[in-house]
């Protein structure tokens, strides 16, 4: 094998390496960054069967569905203190925007707080068509924070 060939090899697995760089430890001694990781997973948790519901791949059951609605409102602010100033470091996706724009981003958090208390109160009311477009505004409130405040691929900072 010839040196051009090691080296094109050693580059392909390094970028194979950042690739899965995704799995990075918080190293940070008070852990913010896996502390508002694991509430953001429960948000995941207790949305994807309120989605499923509003996509007709699940039956709607009152009692299920106000259950999942209320743990998604009392998930719905515990993360935001975890992104003080001393959660920003690697291996954060969060863009900068956080820290240097946090009316910006206390603003995204109130009106994602607002599209969950909003599902929470069409919840109960066997309503679908209040509901579909309730579980779609909470989806919107998601993707606008994301496509604003965190970057598709891990911090490069």
């Amino acid at each position: 094998m010839n040196t051009l060939t090691k080296i094109a090899l050693s580059l392909s697995a390094s970028l194979v390496l950042v690739a899965c760089g995704q799995n990075l430890k918080d190293t940070h001694p008070d852990q913010l960054l896996t502390k508002r990781l694991a509430i953001f997973k429960k948000f995941t948790k207790a949305f994807e069967p309120l989605g499923l519901v509003a996509r007709d791949r699940q039956p709607y059951v009152k009692a299920d569905f106000v259950a999942q609605a209320l743990v998604l409102q009392e998930l719905s602010m515990q993360p935001w203190e975890y992104f003080s100033k001393e959660g920003n470091y690697p291996p954060t996706r969060a863009k900068l925007e956080v820290w240097t724009q946090p009316d910006a981003f206390k603003s995204e958090q109130l009106a994602f707080k607002s599209k969950v208390d909003a599902l929470v109160q069409v919840s109960a009311s066997a309503d679908m068509t209040a509901i579909k477009d309730s579980v779609e505004a909470v989806q919107k409130s998601c993707k606008s924070c994301h496509d604003k405040f965190r970057n598709d691929t891990a911090s490069k900072r």
